[in-house]
């Protein structure tokens, strides 16, 4: 895979990045309020960001997963904090995988132009991030289904319109997982707010006897688990393309402040061990790119069961080697690097978070060995 940008993918990256240098200011930044922020959110709709990975035929772009990888990486280097994982990636991509062309015409425009957000419900205490099993039932009634079941750590959550909820049809096997459209404000839904620990927000959800209609079902019942796994694996590259952009900040932050911060009347650049210590940040970063690539090739030419191991697999290494850079970055920074009041330690809380989100290493490695 040539991973040379062409001449509109450099524009891209180059028009996220002076963006997101402008309006994305660290003392705004790191205060987020309850949920996601969306005071970017029409800015990146008419950016055609949000569409950049969505099909041509549904008001989208055309592009594919290197572009959204590219918008995840300056996102990753400004600590966006609106829900472009969560709506415009996972949830995007599993709508566009499971869909009919019904749903298909009817949702991708409106996810495309911003106008609907919608988060992905899959998770659950049982599973941690990983899309099997699944523990909520679907019970056929007639003209549709009554859902039943709990979901945690719903992505963008608090500011989605509508939930694509995973569930077993009642009597269907483990692996037999359909996907059902669910309005926000369903009765028998209940959502409980969780704050984590970068600041952000997500959902846990409660599903007791939520009824929908049997159109709610994305394409056909017991058929999503494919279409599942591929909103899935379009998250992981693109948390892992965050992640290495977030390590490439904090790197830069941290080269910056060794050049300016003096002791014994010398900048504290100078000395060796210091110089050591940024040199093994650069090589984890460097590792995790790497990784990045081997994932964006596995997407395109590997068998499923390959593919899901090579995904496994970057998702363990960037993941851990996020958490060692930026780490080593408040360490460098020594006091300051621990105040709320500076930006690097808030590169590691995201660091800390992004271990846990689409599935903890532990599970990820656990899946590279199954």
């Amino acid at each position: 895979m040539d991973f040379r940008l062409d001449s509109e993918q450099q524009m891209l990256q180059d028009s996220v990045r002076r963006y997101i240098d402008k309006a994305y200011a660290f003392e705004a930044g790191a205060k987020p309020g309850k949920g996601a922020s969306l005071a970017h959110w029409g800015a990146f709709a008419d950016n055609g960001w949000l569409a950049a990975a969505l099909p041509e035929a549904h008001a989208g772009l055309g592009g594919g997963l290197v572009e959204t990888a590219l918008i995840a990486h300056e996102f990753g280097r400004g600590l966006v904090r609106e829900p472009y994982l969560g709506c415009a990636v996972v949830a995007a991509q599993t709508l566009a995988a499971a869909g009919t062309a019904a749903q298909q015409e009817r949702w991708l425009p409106a996810l495309a132009d911003g106008s609907v957000r919608i988060a992905l419900a899959y998770s659950e205490p049982a599973s941690r991030g990983m899309p099997l099993p699944v523990a909520t039932v679907a019970r056929s009634r007639a003209g549709g289904y009554l859902i039943s079941g709990r979901k945690s750590l719903v992505l963008s959550g608090l500011v989605a319109q509508h939930y694509i909820v995973s569930a077993r049809v009642e009597g269907a096997a483990a692996d037999e997982v359909s996907l059902f459209l669910v309005d926000v404000d369903a009765p028998g839904l209940q959502r409980q707010a969780l704050p984590l620990h970068d600041g952000s927000w997500a959902e846990e959800l409660v599903l007791d006897g939520v009824q929908v209609p049997a159109d709610a079902v994305l394409g056909e019942a017991g058929k999503g688990l494919a279409a599942l796994r591929a909103g899935l694996a379009h998250g992981t590259v693109a948390l892992g393309a965050e992640l290495v952009g977030a390590m490439e900040k904090v790197i830069e932050l941290t080269a910056d402040y060794l050049k300016t911060r003096q002791q014994f009347g010398v900048p504290i650049g100078s000395f060796q061990a210091l110089q050591h210590r940024v040199a093994d940040m650069a090589i984890e970063m460097e590792t995790a790119r790497s990784m990045l690539h081997a994932a964006l090739a596995a997407m395109e030419r590997e068998d499923d069961a390959a593919r899901q191991r090579t995904l496994s697999a970057a998702k363990a290494l960037i993941a851990r080697a996020a958490k060692f850079v930026c780490g080593q970055g408040i360490q460098l920074h020594g006091g300051i690097g621990v105040t709320e009041e500076y930006v690097v330690g808030h590169y590691f809380k995201r660091a800390v978070v992004g271990e846990l989100l689409l599935g903890s290493i532990d599970r990820h490695e656990a899946a590279c060995m199954a």
